[in-house]
């Protein structure tokens, strides 16, 4: 397959007249600018590569929108927990598949082609086994099969209900494992998807308050691709992390395990500088997702900060109430510029340009990153996944390199995702991905059926 490109973002930034060679094999044979079009060879006016979402639960995309009704005058995340919790103990491996597969469509249609899920719904209803001790893991991997989107997954330990050891709580049984468990699970998974292109394992840790680093140490000792971890997300979680272990969230995990360049801190939220300093150094990518953040009430990531530090940064959907990496980095970045009352805020105080090219240039790498991936972009040898934007559905035609993506982040009114690429083949057309009456009709029969509407 062969495409043609009048603007594409490069690893090296803009170039015009690329000419883009695909394999049979899913990979770009060859990316060169400065091309004549060949005859007869499909021509787009813009492509970029494609954002990652490097945090999500897939099954909380179930939910959307049904936690939005007060339940008390001091309504948290602690509340909306357990609203989540009351999804998760209904729902079933063949309805995770449905609801994974249209949030992975929806995901394509938005400029994503890359996922790490956060997976820690092992078990059926009561805690009990499935025959296939992976088979919630395996049913995201065919859901991911299904639409086309790369899939990281992520079997999460999940050991105790808090800092102080106690038990999980009924709501939670589902979640139980433990490191014997997770090793397992991650073994039928990645034997079951062996030489798969889309497919790849990781090892998630859920929290320092769910999980003891040294019972998990064993199992980081001997496991390899990303480790993600939630951590720092609420100020509830920094005070019992002191009370428990005398440290900060953060600071703890930075001296008790070797927090390197393949862990992923999902949300750090609230870090003291030291800890900003040190998230930094460490070469670990900080898994920022801002619209949820804003939809649980959170709190504001100190970007300006870490980004001044050289820290790395990659957006996640996390909680999929609302699917968009435009978005996620409008929202990122106007949360710094509300904090610190100044525009453009997110570049570190030595570059100077477009807001918009820098954050979704870093937020490239840092996906990449996190997911647990050798190479992405349009480049050879990466596989081939690639986003056609459509012109239409910018705020202004004729826009050049950088000024696409400002516009396309802080202009747009709904993604301006016109045709999605992944592994070479076709997923997204004029905007609609290719199985969509199939996927959302399913969709809506098992929301139905979940939610009893």
């Amino acid at each position: 397959m062969e495409l043609f490109a009048d603007q594409a973002l490069l690893p090296g930034g803009w170039c015009r007249n690329v000419r883009i060679t695909i394999s049979s094999a899913g990979r770009f044979e060859a990316v060169v600018p400065d091309s004549v079009a060949p005859v007869g060879v499909r021509r787009e006016a813009m492509i970029v590569p494609p954002q990652l979402s490097l945090h999500s639960h897939a099954f909380q995309r179930g939910m959307a929108g049904l936690t939005e009704s007060r339940q008390n005058p001091a309504d948290t995340f602690w509340t909306w927990r357990r609203l989540m919790y009351r999804l998760a103990h209904r729902i079933s491996p063949e309805q995770m598949q449905d609801i994974a597969s249209y949030l992975y469509m929806e995901m394509l249609s938005a400029g994503y082609t890359q996922v790490a899920e956060f997976h820690y719904l092992h078990h059926a209803s009561g805690g009990t086994s499935y025959a296939r001790m992976a088979e919630m893991c395996l049913r995201l991997g065919d859901a991911a099969q299904m639409t086309g989107i790369g899939l990281t997954v992520l079997p999460t330990l999940y050991e105790r209900g808090g800092f102080d050891g106690s038990p999980l709580q009924d709501a939670q049984e589902r979640f139980a494992t433990t490191p014997d468990l997770i090793a397992k699970i991650i073994d039928q998974t990645r034997s079951a998807w062996m030489g798969m292109l889309h497919l790849s394992v990781g090892l998630g840790l859920h929290s320092l308050r769910a999980v003891d680093l040294a019972s998990a140490s064993d199992l980081l000792a001997v496991q390899t691709g990303p480790v993600h971890i939630h951590v720092a997300e609420q100020q509830k979680e920094v005070e019992d992390c002191m009370s428990a272990t005398g440290a900060r969230p953060v600071d703890y995990l930075l001296s008790h395990a070797d927090v390197d360049g393949r862990w992923c801190l999902v949300h750090a939220t609230h870090l003291s500088a030291s800890e900003i300093t040190g998230l930094a150094r460490s070469g670990a990518v900080a898994g920022l997702c801002p619209i949820t953040e804003g939809n649980l009430g959170d709190g504001l990531f100190p970007l300006v900060s870490y980004v001044n530090e050289a820290g790395r940064f990659g957006i996640g959907s996390d909680s999929n109430v609302l699917i968009s990496p435009w978005e996620e980095l409008r929202l990122l970045e106007y949360g710094q510029r509300l904090v610190t009352q100044t525009r453009c805020a997110s570049l570190p105080v030595d570059v100077l340009g477009s807001t918009g090219g820098w954050l979704y240039r870093q937020a490239l790498e840092g996906g990449r990153q996190a997911c647990g991936l050798d190479s992405w972009g349009l480049v050879a040898g990466a596989r081939a996944d690639l986003c056609v934007l459509d012109e239409d559905l910018l705020p202004l035609p004729s826009l050049q390199s950088d000024a696409i993506l400002d516009a396309a982040i802080f202009g747009s009114r709904q993604p301006p995702v016109k045709d999605v690429l992944c592994g070479g083949q076709w997923r997204v057309r004029d905007g609609r991905h290719v199985d969509h009456d199939a996927i959302t009709t399913a969709f809506r029969r098992t929301v139905r059926t979940l939610l009893d509407l």
